[in-house]
Protein backbone atom coordinates (compact mmCIF):
# COMPACT_ATOMS: atom_id res chain seq x y z
CA UNK A 1 0.00 0.00 0.00
CA UNK A 2 1.25 3.13 -1.15
CA UNK A 3 2.68 5.61 1.96
CA UNK A 4 -0.02 8.53 0.82
CA UNK A 5 -3.14 5.86 1.21
CA UNK A 6 -2.29 4.80 4.72
CA UNK A 7 -5.07 6.44 7.45
CA UNK A 8 -4.51 3.86 10.26
CA UNK A 9 -3.12 4.92 13.44
CA UNK A 10 0.07 3.78 14.69
CA UNK A 11 0.05 1.91 17.93
CA UNK A 12 1.01 4.73 19.60
CA UNK A 13 -2.01 6.63 18.55
CA UNK A 14 -0.28 9.13 16.07
CA UNK A 15 -1.29 9.31 12.69
CA UNK A 16 0.35 7.82 10.05
CA UNK A 17 2.20 9.24 7.49
CA UNK A 18 0.00 9.08 4.98
CA UNK A 19 -2.43 10.91 7.01
CA UNK A 20 -0.33 13.60 7.76
CA UNK A 21 0.97 14.02 3.64
CA UNK A 22 -3.02 14.61 3.45
CA UNK A 23 -3.25 16.77 5.66
CA UNK A 24 -0.16 18.72 4.47
CA UNK A 25 -1.05 18.96 0.97
CA UNK A 26 -4.79 20.44 2.14
CA UNK A 27 -2.26 23.02 3.81
CA UNK A 28 -0.80 23.85 0.80
CA UNK A 29 -3.78 24.34 -0.90
CA UNK A 30 -5.80 26.30 1.15
CA UNK A 31 -4.27 27.49 4.05
CA UNK A 32 -2.63 30.88 1.99
CA UNK A 33 -6.47 31.30 0.34
CA UNK A 34 -7.97 30.59 3.90
CA UNK A 35 -5.66 33.26 5.81
CA UNK A 36 -6.08 35.52 2.72
CA UNK A 37 -9.75 35.73 2.70
CA UNK A 38 -9.68 36.39 6.55
CA UNK A 39 -6.72 39.03 6.37
CA UNK A 40 -8.98 40.82 3.45
CA UNK A 41 -12.20 40.80 5.74
CA UNK A 42 -10.52 42.00 8.80
CA UNK A 43 -9.19 45.31 6.76
CA UNK A 44 -13.00 45.39 4.82
CA UNK A 45 -15.29 45.30 7.63
CA UNK A 46 -15.17 48.72 8.99
CA UNK A 47 -15.58 49.79 5.84
CA UNK A 48 -18.30 47.64 5.22
CA UNK A 49 -20.41 48.52 8.45
CA UNK A 50 -19.91 52.49 7.27
CA UNK A 51 -21.54 51.00 3.96
CA UNK A 52 -24.55 49.85 6.09
CA UNK A 53 -24.95 52.17 8.07
CA UNK A 54 -24.96 55.05 5.87
CA UNK A 55 -28.63 53.51 4.37
CA UNK A 56 -29.79 54.27 8.43
CA UNK A 57 -32.48 56.11 9.50
CA UNK A 58 -31.33 56.73 12.96
CA UNK A 59 -33.91 58.25 15.70
CA UNK A 60 -31.56 60.59 17.05
CA UNK A 61 -28.50 62.42 15.95
CA UNK A 62 -26.21 59.11 17.24
CA UNK A 63 -25.84 56.34 14.30
CA UNK A 64 -24.56 53.63 15.91
CA UNK A 65 -27.40 51.60 16.47
CA UNK A 66 -29.56 50.09 13.33
CA UNK A 67 -33.29 50.98 13.28
CA UNK A 68 -34.41 51.09 9.84
CA UNK A 69 -33.70 51.25 6.36
CA UNK A 70 -33.71 54.48 4.50
CA UNK A 71 -32.35 56.04 1.11
CA UNK A 72 -32.60 59.86 2.47
CA UNK A 73 -28.96 60.47 3.17
CA UNK A 74 -28.14 59.32 -0.37
CA UNK A 75 -30.58 61.51 -1.68
CA UNK A 76 -29.88 64.64 0.59
CA UNK A 77 -26.33 64.17 0.62
CA UNK A 78 -25.48 67.92 1.85
CA UNK A 79 -28.59 68.49 4.05
CA UNK A 80 -26.44 68.71 6.89
CA UNK A 81 -24.92 72.89 7.04
CA UNK A 82 -20.87 72.84 5.95
CA UNK A 83 -20.71 69.59 5.32
CA UNK A 84 -20.26 70.31 1.10
CA UNK A 85 -18.10 73.30 1.84
CA UNK A 86 -15.65 71.53 4.28
CA UNK A 87 -16.13 68.46 0.95
CA UNK A 88 -15.30 70.29 -1.40
CA UNK A 89 -12.25 72.04 0.22
CA UNK A 90 -10.95 68.99 1.12
CA UNK A 91 -11.24 67.82 -2.82
CA UNK A 92 -9.56 70.90 -3.83
CA UNK A 93 -6.56 70.20 -1.54
CA UNK A 94 -5.99 67.05 -2.24
CA UNK A 95 -6.59 67.81 -5.83
CA UNK A 96 -3.97 70.10 -5.76
CA UNK A 97 -1.53 68.59 -3.26
CA UNK A 98 -1.70 65.35 -5.46
CA UNK A 99 -0.64 67.18 -8.65
CA UNK A 100 2.40 69.27 -7.53
CA UNK A 101 3.71 66.29 -5.58
CA UNK A 102 3.43 63.87 -8.10
CA UNK A 103 5.04 65.99 -10.42
CA UNK A 104 8.06 67.19 -7.79
CA UNK A 105 8.17 63.32 -6.69
CA UNK A 106 8.33 61.94 -10.27
CA UNK A 107 11.33 64.26 -10.67
CA UNK A 108 13.03 63.60 -7.92
CA UNK A 109 12.67 59.91 -8.51
CA UNK A 110 14.30 60.25 -11.79
CA UNK A 111 16.77 62.21 -10.76
CA UNK A 112 17.98 60.26 -7.89
CA UNK A 113 17.72 56.79 -9.99
CA UNK A 114 19.58 58.22 -13.38
CA UNK A 115 22.05 60.76 -11.85
CA UNK A 116 24.85 60.81 -9.54
CA UNK A 117 25.72 64.50 -7.97
CA UNK A 118 27.10 65.55 -4.65
CA UNK A 119 24.89 64.99 -1.59
CA UNK A 120 22.70 61.95 -3.67
CA UNK A 121 23.21 59.73 -0.48
CA UNK A 122 22.00 62.65 1.65
CA UNK A 123 18.77 63.55 -0.61
CA UNK A 124 18.26 59.62 -0.46
CA UNK A 125 18.06 59.95 3.21
CA UNK A 126 16.02 62.75 3.75
CA UNK A 127 13.13 61.43 1.82
CA UNK A 128 12.34 59.01 4.36
CA UNK A 129 12.48 61.32 7.03
CA UNK A 130 8.42 62.86 6.27
CA UNK A 131 7.39 58.95 6.39
CA UNK A 132 9.04 57.94 9.93
CA UNK A 133 8.34 61.20 11.38
CA UNK A 134 4.96 60.79 14.00
CA UNK A 135 2.32 63.26 12.48
CA UNK A 136 1.62 65.13 15.42
CA UNK A 137 5.40 66.33 15.45
CA UNK A 138 5.24 67.09 11.83
CA UNK A 139 2.16 69.45 12.52
CA UNK A 140 3.31 71.13 15.24
CA UNK A 141 6.91 71.83 13.08
CA UNK A 142 5.05 73.24 10.39
CA UNK A 143 2.83 75.32 13.22
CA UNK A 144 6.06 76.70 14.16
CA UNK A 145 7.34 77.33 11.05
CA UNK A 146 4.36 79.13 9.66
CA UNK A 147 4.33 80.93 12.77
CA UNK A 148 7.71 82.31 13.00
CA UNK A 149 8.04 83.34 9.23
CA UNK A 150 4.59 85.15 10.02
CA UNK A 151 3.71 86.66 6.64
CA UNK A 152 1.26 85.23 3.61
CA UNK A 153 0.88 83.30 2.47
CA UNK A 154 2.46 80.92 5.20
CA UNK A 155 0.21 82.58 7.94
CA UNK A 156 -2.45 83.42 9.10
CA UNK A 157 -3.32 79.68 8.61
CA UNK A 158 -5.34 79.36 5.55
CA UNK A 159 -5.91 76.92 2.75
CA UNK A 160 -2.22 77.66 1.66
CA UNK A 161 -1.14 76.73 4.80
CA UNK A 162 -2.72 73.40 4.93
CA UNK A 163 -1.66 72.73 0.86
CA UNK A 164 2.33 73.18 1.70
CA UNK A 165 1.97 70.89 4.80
CA UNK A 166 -0.29 68.24 2.26
CA UNK A 167 2.42 68.98 -0.70
CA UNK A 168 5.45 68.22 1.79
CA UNK A 169 4.61 65.19 3.24
CA UNK A 170 3.25 63.66 -0.25
CA UNK A 171 6.38 63.81 -2.28
CA UNK A 172 7.92 61.42 -0.14
CA UNK A 173 5.35 58.80 -0.73
CA UNK A 174 5.47 59.62 -4.55
CA UNK A 175 9.33 59.25 -4.50
CA UNK A 176 9.74 55.92 -2.94
CA UNK A 177 6.47 54.45 -4.88
CA UNK A 178 8.08 56.25 -8.22
CA UNK A 179 11.84 54.87 -7.37
CA UNK A 180 10.58 51.16 -7.44
CA UNK A 181 8.90 51.28 -10.84
CA UNK A 182 11.78 52.99 -11.86
CA UNK A 183 14.63 50.35 -10.79
CA UNK A 184 15.11 47.74 -13.07
CA UNK A 185 14.03 50.40 -16.34
CA UNK A 186 14.71 48.53 -19.74
CA UNK A 187 17.26 51.19 -20.44
CA UNK A 188 18.24 49.63 -23.84
CA UNK A 189 14.39 51.00 -25.07
CA UNK A 190 15.62 54.39 -24.47
CA UNK A 191 18.93 53.90 -26.28
CA UNK A 192 17.20 52.14 -29.02
CA UNK A 193 14.62 54.97 -29.78
CA UNK A 194 17.50 57.50 -29.55
CA UNK A 195 19.48 55.37 -32.06
CA UNK A 196 16.32 55.46 -34.04
CA UNK A 197 16.57 59.14 -33.94
CA UNK A 198 14.50 60.61 -31.36
CA UNK A 199 15.69 63.32 -28.94
CA UNK A 200 16.09 63.08 -25.25
CA UNK A 201 12.05 64.87 -25.05
CA UNK A 202 10.75 62.71 -27.72
CA UNK A 203 12.21 59.28 -26.23
CA UNK A 204 10.98 60.50 -22.53
CA UNK A 205 7.65 61.31 -23.72
CA UNK A 206 6.86 58.17 -25.89
CA UNK A 207 9.34 55.68 -24.24
CA UNK A 208 9.84 56.15 -20.69
CA UNK A 209 6.59 57.98 -19.45
CA UNK A 210 4.63 55.00 -20.74
CA UNK A 211 6.30 52.57 -19.05
CA UNK A 212 6.24 54.07 -15.84
CA UNK A 213 3.12 55.64 -16.20
CA UNK A 214 1.27 53.21 -13.43
CA UNK A 215 3.53 53.65 -11.34
CA UNK A 216 3.18 57.41 -11.30
CA UNK A 217 -0.81 56.73 -11.12
CA UNK A 218 -0.46 54.68 -7.83
CA UNK A 219 1.68 57.15 -6.08
CA UNK A 220 -0.82 60.07 -7.26
CA UNK A 221 -3.75 57.57 -5.82
CA UNK A 222 -2.10 57.03 -2.18
CA UNK A 223 -0.99 61.06 -2.43
CA UNK A 224 -4.55 61.61 -2.69
CA UNK A 225 -5.77 59.54 -0.21
CA UNK A 226 -2.96 60.57 2.16
CA UNK A 227 -4.19 63.96 1.55
CA UNK A 228 -8.16 63.65 2.40
CA UNK A 229 -7.75 61.59 4.93
CA UNK A 230 -5.10 63.78 6.50
CA UNK A 231 -6.54 65.51 10.50
CA UNK A 232 -3.59 65.83 12.56
CA UNK A 233 -1.37 68.15 10.27
CA UNK A 234 -4.18 69.26 8.99
CA UNK A 235 -5.79 70.25 12.41
CA UNK A 236 -2.46 72.00 13.20
CA UNK A 237 -2.12 73.90 9.69
CA UNK A 238 -5.56 74.93 8.91
CA UNK A 239 -6.49 78.30 11.50
CA UNK A 240 -10.44 78.45 11.12
CA UNK A 241 -10.23 76.31 7.81
CA UNK A 242 -12.61 73.29 8.23
CA UNK A 243 -12.13 70.63 5.98
CA UNK A 244 -13.58 67.12 5.61
CA UNK A 245 -12.16 65.22 8.41
CA UNK A 246 -12.35 68.24 10.80
CA UNK A 247 -15.80 68.27 9.90
CA UNK A 248 -16.44 64.96 11.16
CA UNK A 249 -14.34 65.21 14.52
CA UNK A 250 -16.57 68.39 15.07
CA UNK A 251 -19.45 66.55 14.74
CA UNK A 252 -18.37 63.76 16.86
CA UNK A 253 -19.21 65.42 19.80
CA UNK A 254 -22.93 65.91 19.19
CA UNK A 255 -23.23 62.61 17.00
CA UNK A 256 -21.87 62.11 13.33
CA UNK A 257 -24.64 62.33 10.69
CA UNK A 258 -25.72 59.51 8.39
CA UNK A 259 -24.43 61.95 5.81
CA UNK A 260 -20.97 61.80 6.80
CA UNK A 261 -21.21 58.01 6.39
CA UNK A 262 -22.39 58.53 2.88
CA UNK A 263 -19.79 60.65 1.64
CA UNK A 264 -17.22 58.39 3.38
CA UNK A 265 -18.67 55.47 1.27
CA UNK A 266 -18.88 57.28 -2.49
CA UNK A 267 -14.74 57.93 -1.50
CA UNK A 268 -14.16 54.23 -1.04
CA UNK A 269 -16.04 53.26 -4.20
CA UNK A 270 -14.56 55.97 -6.25
CA UNK A 271 -11.24 54.66 -5.39
CA UNK A 272 -11.95 51.01 -5.90
CA UNK A 273 -12.97 52.14 -9.21
CA UNK A 274 -10.21 54.04 -10.37
CA UNK A 275 -7.63 51.12 -8.78
CA UNK A 276 -9.78 48.75 -10.75
CA UNK A 277 -9.80 50.72 -13.76
CA UNK A 278 -5.99 51.29 -13.71
CA UNK A 279 -5.61 47.33 -13.00
CA UNK A 280 -7.36 46.51 -16.06
CA UNK A 281 -5.68 49.55 -18.47
CA UNK A 282 -2.44 47.98 -17.08
CA UNK A 283 -3.44 43.75 -17.81
CA UNK A 284 -4.50 45.30 -21.30
CA UNK A 285 -1.33 46.96 -22.07
CA UNK A 286 0.82 44.45 -21.20
CA UNK A 287 -1.36 42.06 -23.36
CA UNK A 288 -0.84 44.31 -25.80
CA UNK A 289 3.24 44.48 -25.36
CA UNK A 290 3.08 40.17 -24.96
CA UNK A 291 1.48 39.84 -28.47
CA UNK A 292 4.11 40.80 -31.06
CA UNK A 293 6.65 38.82 -28.66
CA UNK A 294 3.88 35.57 -29.03
CA UNK A 295 3.19 35.84 -32.76
CA UNK A 296 6.76 36.13 -33.21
Amino acid sequence: MAAGTVTTLQPNGRPTLGVLARLRRLADRYLLFTYTGLAVIYLLLPVAIIILFSFNNPSGRRNFVWQEFSLDAWLHPFAVPGLANAVGLSLLIAFASTAVATILGTLMALALVRYEFRGKRLTDSLIFLPMATPEIVMGASLLTLFVSLGAPPFFPLSVVSILIAHILFNISYVVVTVRARLSGFPRHLEEAAMDLGANEWQTFWRVTFPLILPGIIAAALLAFSLSIDDFVITNFTAGRTQTFPMFIYAQAKVGVPVQVYVIGSVIFLVAVLLVGLTTLAGRRQAAKDFEPVRSA
